[in-house]
């Protein structure tokens, strides 16, 4: 089977070239070639990504993950128009795609040949499962995908929320049972997380590393991070941040990136607490726009977010295809 796809991968490699298209991995000197082409995939089909060249560099530079195997670009006459993003989460098995070509260069087949690139690529890491998220409204690459053998496994809400709607935010979560996460408390943190999200669909358990180089970007603050104590126990957080508008850090919008709550404390309100907190870290930042993630089949979560005022913004689809 691999044979064939190396023949396969050679034959796209020719064909590319007769029509002046090459796909091959990226390189170190490919970088800003690269953030122009991140850049315009931002301005022209916007979906909150922060695109400063420090945020690329930081996210080419995450663990368990290689630019050079694990990042494919389209060049055409010395430009990058297109490129395929794998991230391993092999933990749970796993590869999530991320593919752009811009519109100029679409309806030559590069996306699925691609897409093509990323699966041998799965395969040689030993994944069983490749995910891609795409918007509802986003009906090509739908049928794309459908065709190349991915189906529709999940949904995903994307909500939002104006701030001054909400009332009862004038006070400091840390005022609280709440307080700000602190230096050397990685671990603390990475079990936490890996706790409230065990078994949750898509969840890939963290590593103290990663949650490490999480929170020492150029766009992370301790003080986003809240955790919720029943007297020295943790047993829920908050991760909140500043959204993106046009690839720049908005003066307007936050974003609840994470919400946990450990098992057996579910039910009581934590929940809705921490987002209150939550809330009251934007407003206090002086945004006026809280967003988040939800999986559609959290009906507590769902329940809960429109309770606070939350409105459906867009929905998408998780496709999956199995590996073989």
């Amino acid at each position: 089977m691999i044979g064939c796809d190396l023949v396969a991968m050679n034959f796209w490699h020719k064909a590319m070239s007769n029509s002046h298209y090459n796909i091959r991995n990226y390189q170190s000197a490919d970088f800003n070639k690269y953030v122009l082409l991140y850049a315009g995939a931002e301005k022209l089909e916007p979906s909150g990504r922060c695109v400063s060249p420090q945020f690329v560099a930081e996210q080419l530079e995450r663990s368990n993950y290689s630019p050079e195997q694990d990042l494919f670009i389209v060049e055409t006459d010395e430009d990058i128009v297109g490129y395929m993003n794998v991230t391993p989460e092999l933990t749970i098995g796993r590869v999530v795609l991320d593919c752009w070509v811009h519109p100029e260069h679409r309806r030559r087949e590069l996306a699925t040949k691609l897409l093509g690139y990323a699966t041998n690529r799965a395969r040689e890491l030993g994944a069983e499962i490749a995910h891609v998220n795409v918007a509802e409204d986003n009906v090509v690459a739908g049928r794309v995908l459908s065709r190349l053998g991915f189906s529709i496994v999940r949904r995903f809400l994307e909500l939002r929320l104006d701030i001054a709607d909400v009332g009862g935010l004038d006070i400091d979560p840390a005022a609280t049972d709440c307080r700000y996460l602190q230096l050397g408390e990685e671990n603390k943190l990475t079990q936490l997380q890996n706790r409230a999200f065990a078994g949750i669909w898509g969840y890939n358990p963290n590593t103290v590393e990663e949650i490490a180089f999480r929170t020492s970007l150029s766009n992370c603050s301790l003080d986003d991070i809240i955790l919720i104590y029943e007297g020295d126990k943790a047993i829920g957080y908050c991760w909140t941040g500043i959204s993106c508008e046009e690839g720049v850090p908005s003066v307007r919008m936050g974003r609840i990136l994470m919400l946990g709550v450990v098992p057996d404390y579910r039910g009581k309100g934590i929940g809705q607490r921490l987002v209150l907190a939550g809330l009251a870290r934007l407003k206090s930042k002086d945004l006026q726009v809280a967003e988040l993630t939800v999986d559609s089949k959290n009906k507590a979560a769902c329940a809960l977010y429109k309770s606070l005022g939350f409105e459906v913004k867009i929905r998408t689809f998780w496709y999956e295809k199995t590996i073989d």
